[in-house]
């Protein structure tokens, strides 16, 4: 069996980024020592996603560079653990910071910086810069290479974002999150996982956090066996909502197995008939005046 173990570090942040960084460093650490092959953060975890009920200037001042010693260091721990990491943070960008996931492979090389293209603006996020694209990388991890890309909370509401992600090959989407995980929000998971036949493996912040609930997950994307007569839950493993350092175990021989056999991702789309999709008029009921392109 091919199993990718990844570490859902659903922790509760600190109150400075220095105490970020070595709380993040030490549960990295932890998430080795449990046989971790790849660690992922919550979503913006260089500053706890602390960006309500405060003044905007005085959050965006604690924005930091992709290439800060706190993203560094999280580079050089990976090489070190032999371990892949997606750490997450406000990065500094131009006129208005990124809400920002950067993974490092197990030898603490750069595979990419997400940022999330679906900023929520009709809240504190309309003030930070969208991400402009998705990007997948292959991953070489113990396991063998495994294909990668991210998404940031809110892309989940959005079935383009997986499906642009499993059109560009990516076999597993991690997806930092800072948000309650209810029913709904699950059930965009279970079904992005589906709908594409691909893994997705979601961290959030703990309980502990305002406004979030844990439920840390790794839906598989394989709704089907030869040995069931029914379908199966794709969600292989949810955390509760304690803070702790939760494994989720990914079948990749099983889930590629299935990819290949199953009618789903992109096995039998029509795209020619899809034009509509990148039309980019708005009508009536969906016209908000906070929308950006």
């Amino acid at each position: 069996m091919n199993v990718l173990k990844i570490a859902l570090l659903q922790i509760a942040p600190c109150k400075t980024l220095k105490e970020n960084l070595e709380k993040g460093m030490k549960c990295c650490m932890e998430a080795k020592e449990n046989g971790a092959d790849l660690a992922l953060f919550p979503e913006m975890w260089s500053n706890g996603y602390n960006i309500y009920n405060r003044p905007v200037h005085e959050w965006k001042a604690e924005a930091i560079l992709a290439d800060s010693d706190f993203v560094h260091n999280f580079g050089s721990l990976a090489k070190t653990l032999h371990m892949a990491i997606g750490i997450t943070l406000l990065e500094k960008y131009e006129n208005a910071p990124r809400n920002s996931l950067i993974l490092f492979d197990r030898f603490g090389e750069q595979k990419f910086t997400y940022a999330k293209v679906h900023t929520c603006d009709f809240g504190e996020e309309q003030n930070l810069t969208p991400g402009e694209d998705f990007y997948v990388e292959t991953l070489d991890t113990a396991c063998g290479e495994i294909k990668v890309g991210a998404m940031i909370c809110y892309d989940r509401e959005f079935p383009e974002s997986a499906r642009i992600l499993m059109l560009k090959g990516a076999e597993l989407i991690l997806v930092p999150n800072a948000c309650p995980m209810e029913i709904n929000r699950l059930s965009q998971l279970r079904a992005r996982a589906f709908e594409n036949m691909t893994a997705i493996a979601t961290c959030n912040y703990p309980e502990s956090v305002p406004d979030c609930n844990g439920g840390s997950s790794l839906f598989d994307g394989v709704a089907y066996l030869p040995e069931l007569d029914h379908s199966r839950d794709t969600c292989v493993f949810q955390a509760d909502g304690k803070e702790g350092i939760y494994i989720a175990s990914l079948d990749l021989e099983q889930l590629r197995n299935y990819r290949t056999k199953e009618v789903h991702g992109n096995a039998y789309r029509h795209p020619r008939k899809y034009g509509l999709l990148v039309n980019s008029k708005i009508d009536h009921p969906f016209i908000r005046s906070d929308y950006r392109e």
